[in-house]
């Protein structure tokens, strides 16, 4: 029975909404490529998410899919309210008023769901709403009113997003509302989460200790928006799980012109600690109402992945997007032809980035997977196979961005939808893991991805005392 693995190994996160969330549609977006559906929690309701998760779920096993369902939890996010009619047109030098107290016939009077927005602003702030797009300057404030001049005007839908750029906004990353939404979450078996707004691994560990509460697991995933967050990259990390380079709200919290090189320094420190990192907003934005992305959206998708992103992510263009499928498709072929000048372009963690630090902080597996890449250049290998309990080793060889294809056997299911998120990797569940070496290598011979004379690189445990331990490589020629 012969097996094609995809054309492109930068794993792409789609976000479902009501362009893509159809049956219909689900599966077109498995079979064309989708390797992580967002689930955004800021909008829609529980019965719609548990519906969509379900249904994915069925179209994976179905399908015979590994698809990782990533929720993004909304934190501690300011957001226009329901807007009565929507869009609404803000024009330059016009009077409106943000108000904290509901909505308004008025359409010059735009609910804000933060009661704090008054005590927040003085005369001369700056709001941005929708990513900065629109800008409005402080006139006054009446009560619980804001009063502003629409500075750059544009269109504006409801719960768009509202930044306060320079502003002390004391509340924490992780919301009751948050904790809440993590019951939902952990009771649907969702693979991981994205932590909102996040300043601080505590922020990465209140997520964690919560789902452990509740006597279970969940991957975290940090969105990197704040300028706390850059602050605190090596610390967030080390806890982490992975990292999400959420450059709308960051391109407000800190200078725009900045936030290329904070996305490079990002997914730099992301590859060294074997984490996986995804690129996010914006990449091919104007596919949601065009048949074709700009020249600029395809060049920054191709960067992003010269730059060592695990995956790169789609937010309205599948969500609320007119060719969810189309965009899609543009972004498997944009990968597929910007990897195979990776060597000669790219940015690819080296053998020195992965020996620093002290020798007491290096892991073994950290060791195998640099000996395996080492091989990698001097062989001519067909395939990396890991057999894998908790996915480490396949991560950290993932970090290396090889040429080609990493398959990660595990008897974890978790492990392998999480895996599904890393660049290079193709989990493969094996339901026992007894003999799961031998199976590792029926598998690739079965599905024909290999042929007589083929070698593949092996890692495994062999050392006693080491239960779930890589500490070994085999090169294998098929027979």
């Amino acid at each position: 029975m012969s097996f094609k693995l995809p054309n492109h190994k930068t794993k792409i996160v789609c976000t479902i909404g009501p362009a893509s969330r159809s049956r219909a549609m689900l599966k077109r977006l498995m079979r064309t490529g989708m390797n992580v559906a967002r689930i955004n929690l800021s909008h829609g309701t529980l019965k719609q998410h548990r519906e969509d998760i379900r249904r994915i779920r069925s179209l994976s096993r179905e399908l015979n899919s590994t698809v990782t369902i990533l929720a993004d939890l909304p934190g501690p996010k300011i957001r226009v309210g329901k807007l009565n009619d929507e869009p609404i047109e803000l024009r330059k030098g016009s009077l409106v008023t943000l108000a904290t107290k509901g909505a308004s016939d008025n359409p010059s009077v735009i609910p804000v769901d933060f009661k704090r927005l008054p005590e927040s602003v003085s005369r001369g702030s700056k709001i941005y709403l929708n990513d900065g797009f629109i800008q409005l300057r402080v006139k006054g404030v009446e009560d619980q009113d804001v009063i502003c001049k629409v500075i750059i005007g544009g269109k504006l839908l409801s719960h768009k997003g509202l930044n306060l750029p320079g502003a002390e906004l004391d509340v924490d990353a992780v919301t009751e509302k948050d904790l809440d939404l993590m019951d939902f979450c952990l009771g649907e078996d969702i693979d991981a989460v994205s932590v909102s707004f996040a300043k601080s691994a505590a922020d990465i560990l209140k997520v964690k200790n919560f789902a452990a509460s509740k006597g279970k697991s969940i991957y975290a995933v940090a969105k990197i928006e704040r300028k706390e967050a850059v602050d605190n990259i090596d610390e967030i990390l080390k806890v982490a799980d992975a990292v999400m380079v959420a450059r709308g709200d960051l391109g407000v919290e800190i200078p725009i012109e900045k936030v290329p090189l904070v996305q490079k320094m990002l997914i730099s420190k992301a590859n060294i600690m074997g984490r996986p990192v995804i690129t996010a907003t914006q990449m091919l934005e104007s596919m949601t109402a065009n048949i074709r992305p700009t020249r600029a959206e395809v060049t920054d998708v191709a960067n992003a992945i010269l730059d060592g992103t695990d995956a790169v992510m789609l937010s309205e263009e599948t969500a609320i997007g007119d060719y969810p499928v189309e965009t899609l498709r543009m972004m498997v072929r944009i990968a597929a032809a910007t990897e195979r000048h990776r060597r000669q372009l790219g940015r690819r963690v080296t053998l020195q980035d992965h020996i620093q630090g002290t020798k007491a902080n290096r892991k073994v597996e950290d060791v195998i997977a640099a000996s395996l890449i080492e091989a990698l250049n001097m062989l001519d290998v067909r395939l990396i196979l890991t057999p894998s309990h908790s996915g480490t080793t396949p991560r950290l060889v993932s970090r290396f961005k090889p040429v080609c294809w990493v398959l990660a056997f595990s008897d974890s299911i978790e492990v392998c939808n999480f895996l599904a998120l890393s660049y290079g990797v193709h989990p493969v569940f094996m339901e026992e893991r007894s003999d799961i070496l031998n199976k590792a290598i029926r598998f690739i011979k079965n599905k024909k991805l290999v042929k007589r004379g083929d070698q593949v690189l092996l890692t495994e445990g062999l050392l006693p005392g080491r239960v779930g331990g890589t500490d070994t490589v085999r090169i294998i020629t098929v027979d």
